[in-house]
């Protein structure tokens, strides 16, 4: 099967019926590979978050515009308005500014008093507008003109390509230059929605997008050789149940309205009619029949810029088990809950669950299953090496099908951002989360000199990785200033904390009621976590708080950390009352907080983790449950003694009498409690959300600054000669 592609490059050179056969073996091959989403897509009939429905009640709407091509279409324009008119109905006609004809400012006026509307279908009919940025900008500067010139308000691109990252710089209302499902077009990546959506730009700005739903007529009759309209009637039916918008784009060039008969490249105008009559007949009073501007003007008017649903793809690779990583899920959940198409590709939690499922609206590619033996560090950056092999695969075949407007890799490792050569090649921009600075870690986990090769090597990588990619974030500001020196410019980086989610971590209703006092630890057994401190010091505790139990849940850090703390435990005579219960989703974590009556952070501050900030502090207040940590770098630099009992990293006696003083002073304990949930409201993931999706929308927008200026002066000296 010869490529799109190489397809439109010959197409000048074929003759008609050539290019016509090729068109046509392609389709029936794409037709029965696309079964299961074409012509309906049941993922595009998702009602998008806060969609205020129709104007008036209206189940659904109906938007008709025309693409006009060339001198014989735009020939047929009156014609066309006044049978629409005929049946009440009212389009949009999208004219080529430098085609082979003139649009006349007369003709124009005349569809604008009427009801229609005019929108800009490109400067010429080719397949050149996005060859190059710098192309782009100049004939952009020359579609603004006629835009202004037509009083248009919207845009269509050639051959329905579209970059919709670099539209902002039309200074339009709207575009119309996708689909919801279309195998057929060169550019076949749908938006899998059958509502208008937002594409946010740089600065808060930006423009609807309307997709078609509705099969184009010249692939329905001439490509597919459809003789009837049954696949309209279908679709309509479909999308007038979902409540969607049944947007058609036909052509005039392709109307044979004469009372001819149709020649090779036409189909008789009674079919276009027979759709309208059907439409008119079938669900009389119940659809809105609108032009694309007001329906780019509505979608504005009832929603406000922060509740606007997006349609961006993006794609997050980590090497983690997504469904307890709360960091990333916050990122994901935020974007799938706007709109966007989110995918990740990470570990699973056991073999069972290598596959795809779903979750939240995201969907979650498990590629590997992740076996813990990490006393090595050969052996442990042999497995991650695996990891990023099966990723990169994953990820190519993903962006092949999807087109990614950016992709979000979380380290460790850092070098895992490479698996992201090929959507970088084709455009996609990059982020690199840095969860926790690599070079630091490896050397307090594995015991080595930061002199070490191995060291030395991990930070070459690190400095490396930062410069494939587009933007860092640094997961706190100890860390920002560490990496900044040494591997990316300041203004390449953001910091966001591990804010608490507060969709997931609002305050739950306390269940327990045993008498029992439970000390609570979630998270990793690594052992800059101090988790042996904690246990020495809840053996000093129990000795004054006979109902005392310690709970952890989580796991891992190298070795088999839960049977050492097992056995320290069991030493010090307090083995039955330090329990530990594996991983929970993260869905039920904060349940389990609730129900707890004391947190406790016992890191080590002479390691890693005195740099190392942690959710748990929030969580564990956002739940009302005080908290006893260590004293470290990172935790004096957010919070203070009013939020959190303090006491000197390492101490274990230290430790236990915090934890008693918290235990026994009931004034204490309240005012941890009142402090810590002021500090959350102050400090969730809401309040940083936006910051977030402003980033994703900033570096998924093209930046023609310079070019613009270039190419307007340009359009100006054109115009003066």
């Amino acid at each position: 099967m010869i490529s799109t592609k190489l397809y439109y490059l010959l197409k000048p050179l074929l003759p008609w019926h050539v290019r016509m056969y090729l068109r046509r073996l392609r389709a029936r091959h794409r037709r029965s590979l696309f079964t299961g989403v074409w012509p309906i897509d049941p993922r595009a009939g998702v009602v998008p978050p806060g969609w205020p429905g129709w104007p008036e009640g209206k189940q659904f709407a109906l938007i008709l515009t025309h693409d006009v091509e060339r001198r014989k279409g735009y020939e047929r324009v009156e014609r066309l308005a006044e049978i629409e008119a005929r049946y009440g109905m009212r389009s949009s006609f999208n004219f080529v500014s430098e085609g082979d004809y003139r649009v006349s400012d007369q003709v124009c006026a005349a569809l604008q008093r009427a009801g229609f509307e005019v929108g800009v279908h490109g400067l010429q009919h080719d397949d050149k507008l996005y060859s190059s940025k710098r192309n782009f900008a100049e004939r952009a500067a020359r579609i603004r003109e006629y835009a202004r010139r037509w009083n248009a308000t919207g845009f269509r691109s050639p051959f329905m390509q579209h970059k919709l990252s670099w539209l902002h710089e039309l200074g339009l209302e709207y575009d119309a230059s996708t689909f919801d499902t279309d195998p057929f077009e060169p550019e076949p990546d749908a938006v899998g929605t059958i509502f208008p959506f937002w594409v946010p730009g740089r600065n808060g700005d930006g423009f609807v997008e309307l997709p078609y739903t509705l099969a184009q007529d010249f692939t329905l009759f001439k490509v597919l050789g459809e003789s009837t309209i049954d696949i309209w009637k279908h679709k309509l039916a479909w999308v007038a149940e979902h409540g969607g918008m049944a947007l058609l784009n036909t052509h005039p060039d392709y109307m044979q309205m004469e009372g001819k008969q149709p020649s090779r490249d036409e189909y008789p105008v009674a079919l276009y009619e027979e759709f309208l009559d059907h439409v008119r007949t079938r669900y009389e009073g119940r659809f809105w029949c609108a032009v694309p501007g007001d329906v780019a003007r509505y979608y504005c008017s009832t929603l406000p810029t922060h509740q606007r649903n997006s349609r961006k793809k993006i794609c997050m690779v980590s090497h983690s088990v997504y469904e307890s990583d709360n960091r990333i899920r916050r990122y994901a959940e935020a974007l799938a809950g706007r709109g966007d198409r989110v995918d990740i590709i990470a570990l699973a939690g056991s073999d069972s669950m290598l596959d795809t499922t779903q979750l939240c609206g995201v969907n979650v590619h498990h590629i590997q299953f992740r076996k813990r033996n990490e006393r090595s560090k050969w052996a442990y950056a042999t497995q991650l090496l695996r990891f990023f092999w099966a990723a990169a695969r994953k990820l190519r075949e993903l962006h092949y099908h999807v087109g990614f407007d950016l992709i979000h890799v979380h380290n460790i490792p850092d070098f895992l951002v490479f698996a992201a050569w090929y959507p970088r090649l084709t455009g996609a921009r990059l982020i690199l989360d840095i969860h926790d600075v690599v070079p630091e870690l490896f050397s307090n986990k594995f015991n080595v000199p930061q002199t070490n090769f191995y060291i030395r090597m991990l930070k070459a990588i690190e400095h490396a990785s930062c410069a494939f990619v587009d933007h860092v974030i640094i997961a706190n500001d100890l860390w920002f200033e560490k990496v900044v020196a040494r591997s990316v410019p300041r203004a390449k980086c953001s910091v966001f904390l591990n804010h608490v989610d507060r969709t997931k971590f609002y305050r739950h209703t306390r269940k327990r009621n045993d008498g029992k006092f439970i000390v609570i630890f979630p998270g990793t057994f690594q052992w800059h976590q101090g988790l042996d401190i904690a246990v020495r010091a809840f053996a000093r505790v129990r000795e004054k708080v006979p109902n005392a139990e310690f709970h952890l849940y989580g796991g891992g850090g190298g070795g088999d950390r839960q049977a050492e703390l097992q056995a320290l435990a069991r030493e010090l005579g307090v083995g039955e009352y330090v329990k530990f219960f594996g991983s929970r989703p993260l869905e039920e974590i904060a349940d389990v907080i609730a129900n707890a009556d004391l947190g406790v952070v016992p890191k080590r501050a002479d390691s890693f983790g005195n740099e190392a900030y942690s959710t748990k502090i929030m969580e564990f207040m956002s739940q009302g449950i005080p908290v006893v940590a260590s004293r470290t770098k990172i935790d004096q630099f957010y919070f203070d003694d009013s939020v959190v009992r303090f006491f000197p990293s390492g101490d274990d006696k230290a430790m236990a009498d915090a934890m008693l003083e918290v235990i026994v002073n009931p004034a204490v304990r309240q005012s941890l409690i009142a402090n810590g949930e002021e500090y959350v409201r102050h400090n969730s993931w809401e309040e940083r959300k936006a910051d977030y999706l402003n980033l994703v929308d900033r570096l998924t927008t093209e930046d023609f600054v310079g070019l613009r200026e270039t190419a307007e002066a340009a359009a100006g000296a054109s115009g003066d000669d």
